[in-house]
């Protein structure tokens, strides 16, 4: 009797969350907006209002190559954490398994009680996502570094869907704005790319 393999599917649960104005939402909206592109059936759904109280802001992004039932994610696969308050409120519900970008310029481990536990049978790789942008003189685009380091990791599309993708957000006024928001996208992407390459090479 012959096997029939089911191919597996592709899903992606991702969780961003940072300060109000460290384009939190704007890069969750561009991942789902390229992912579209690409082929994904996306979802898109955005936190409004505690930025305005110095609270987290986030957002929840979804990529699948099935129908998405729900928009709501409570075990995310994965998170890209841009300050403390976001890595205490969302690294517990981190899957088992799951993966966290951490930007280490704001989050210390010292300043994380039980961090042992907390972080347990969870992958964290820290960034420095604050030093990347200011390396390259846009001090406010950790956002796209992120989401450059994002991508080298999981491979989600390549970089021209980002480009057309960005285009859209971007707009006729602030395409400008698009070459220096492609250079933060590839120093995410290259500083990880570099960092695989030296695990390789040691």
């Amino acid at each position: 009797m012959s096997r029939i393999m089911k191919k597996k599917s592709m899903k992606y649960e991702i969780i961003f969350s940072g300060f109000g104005g460290q384009g939190v939402l704007f890069v969750g909206n561009l991942i789902a907006l390229a992912g579209m592109y690409q082929g994904f059936n996306v979802s898109f759904l955005p936190v409004y209002g505690p930025e305005m109280r110095g609270g987290t802001c986030h957002c929840t992004v979804l990529l699948s190559d099935k129908e998405i039932a729900s928009p709501l994610v409570y075990e995310p696969g994965y998170l890209v954490i841009f300050n403390l308050p976001s890595f205490l409120k969302f690294i517990p519900r981190l899957k088992r398994g799951g993966l966290a970008l951490v930007n280490k310029d704001l989050v210390k481990v010292e300043e994380i009680e039980h961090y042992e536990t907390l972080c347990a049978n969870k992958k964290i790789l820290w960034l420095p996502l604050n030093t990347w942008a200011e390396a390259i003189g846009m001090p406010l685009a950790l956002n796209l570094c992120a989401l450059g380091a994002l991508n080298k990791l999981l491979g989600l599309f390549p970089e021209e869907i980002l480009i057309k993708a960005l285009r859209e957000m971007l707009g006729k006024e602030k395409l400008p704005l698009l070459e220096a928001n492609l250079k933060a996208y590839r120093k995410g992407f290259e500083e990880v790319e570099a960092y695989e390459s030296s695990l390789t090479k040691s």
